[in-house]
């Protein structure tokens, strides 16, 4: 723990120099200063201990404290701290062809550094494969109302979420949205059946009315996250991904989120039988957050264009830090103690035997929905379910500080659509214990209790 005048003069530093992300200024709040982590919880300067149940950024699967990921790192940077991949080195050919083995197919990696980064790149590989397949004019991106997909300008152009680019646009070219399979809230009335169905014909409308010529990808989450858990059917991908072969309409999947076991699976995609989508995306899991590292995986259909002869054949696009030697070593790391303490598989089975009992608060008068999919729950709070207003920011500003008085850190979709940032967001570390998870269920049930 820190003393009092340490702890001021870090508050002081904070405010004068740092600039906190998605932080509205406040000159008299200063942000929770954490000193220490273990496993899924972390204590701050006053030696108050949270569990974090958001996984940090959605990132920290395996927890805090892992020595044997901090020494796989220690490790690699004693015995070579830094090469790029313009070359090589034996951290990344392992990883990618540890990715190729678990995604079920072969794939060729291009790594970066984040997920933002890893969309950036997809988009300028499916662009340039239909240019050196012969269709020079296919060059838009079809996406879905209320997901995220980064904060870099590609990438936020392809985040239908309008408050994430209010005072940013005009968004970059070429990128269109369509409704998602958002059943609670159907795009396509209240009593109209088969909202999964409707969403996904509703991309092949686009691509028809765009003209399948001009459009180059289809990119989406497995489950849509921080736009607020909307957790589709399984048919629902199998359609989407029918419609992209039959229009030659490359399917970028992002499983920045999902991936490495949050949904129960490997991958979120693999909940969807006989799906293979032509690119995929990933960050965060890859490493559980020990370090930065992202991954765009190409299908070899798609990479067999970039082995063509001529001197602009080639990915004209490099990362200095992307896929540094250290940051792979820790993925190869993270990605052992997954499969050795078969974290995947004892996701599925804690979601169903603990995490499932969150479902019980669709009773409650102001939770209109809980949607839910492996170690991640999001709870849609409304005035009345009838009307399906949304409560204030107040209210869900209360019950999230009510959690955090009691020790649980728990997240909401913010600054996603306006007036709709009404989904709490519950994403606990994989590794966490079963008496970890009993705290989480008990203490949102508690508050929201109190509250709804």
């Amino acid at each position: 723990m820190v003393n009092q005048v340490e702890t001021k003069t870090l508050s002081q530093k904070d405010r004068d120099h740092l600039w906190h992300a998605m932080y509205r200024y406040n000159e008299n709040a200063t942000p929770t200063l954490a000193i220490s982590g273990e496993g899924s919880w972390f204590t701050d300067v006053d030696g108050n201990k949270y569990l974090d149940g958001v996984s940090g950024l959605w990132c920290l699967n395996l927890g805090h404290g892992r020595k044997e990921i901090a020494q796989a790192a220690y490790e690699q940077m004693v015995n070579l701290s830094y090469f790029p991949l313009t070359l090589s080195h034996i951290p990344a050919i392992e990883l990618s062809a540890k990715i190729s083995e678990l995604l079920g197919g072969e794939y060729t990696t291009f790594f970066s550094n984040s997920g933002s980064e890893a969309n950036e790149t997809a988009f300028k590989i499916a662009r340039q494969y239909h240019a050196q397949n012969g269709n020079p004019g296919k060059y838009k991106f079809i996406s879905r109302y209320r997901a995220y997909h980064g904060s870099t300008m590609g990438a936020m152009s392809a985040t239908a979420q309008a408050n994430r680019r209010v005072k940013y646009d005009p968004a970059a070219p070429g990128f269109l949205h369509v409704p998602p399979p958002y059943s609670y809230r159907n795009p396509f009335g209240e009593n109209v059946p088969e909202c999964d169905r409707l969403a996904a014909d509703y991309i092949e409308t686009v691509i028809n009315w765009e003209g399948p010529e001009t459009v180059a990808a289809v990119i989406m989450e497995p489950f849509i996250s921080g736009g607020g858990v909307i957790v589709p059917s399984q048919e629902y991908l199998v359609r989407v991904a029918e419609i992209c072969r039959k229009h030659d309409v490359l399917l970028i999947i992002d499983e920045v989120v999902s991936g490495f076991g949050r949904t129960g699976k490997m991958f979120g995609f693999m909940h969807s039988n006989g799906v293979q989508p032509d690119i995929i995306t990933m960050a965060k899991g890859l490493t559980s957050g020990y370090l930065p590292l992202g991954a765009t995986a190409v299908s070899s259909r798609i990479y067999e264009k970039f082995k063509e002869n001529g001197t602009m054949n080639h990915l004209r696009h490099i990362s200095t830090y992307g896929g540094h030697p250290a940051s792979c070593a820790v993925a190869l790391k993270n990605i052992e103690i997954i499969e050795n303490e078969e974290i995947v598989e004892r996701v599925d089975q804690l979601s169903q035997s603990i995490l499932s009992e969150l479902y019980e608060l669709k009773s409650l008068q102001k939770v209109g929905d809980v949607r839910g999919v492996g170690f991640l729950f999001g709870i849609e709070l409304v005035e009345d379910k009838q009307s399906k207003t949304p409560v204030s920011d107040q209210l869900i500003g209360n019950i999230i500080g009510a959690c955090k008085e009691k020790g649980l850190i728990i997240g909401r979709n913010g600054d996603t659509v306006p007036g709709y940032n009404n989904v709490l967001i519950i994403a606990p570390p994989l590794s966490s214990t079963e008496s970890d998870l009993h705290f989480v269920v008990d203490t949102v049930s508690e508050v929201l209790h109190k509250f709804c």
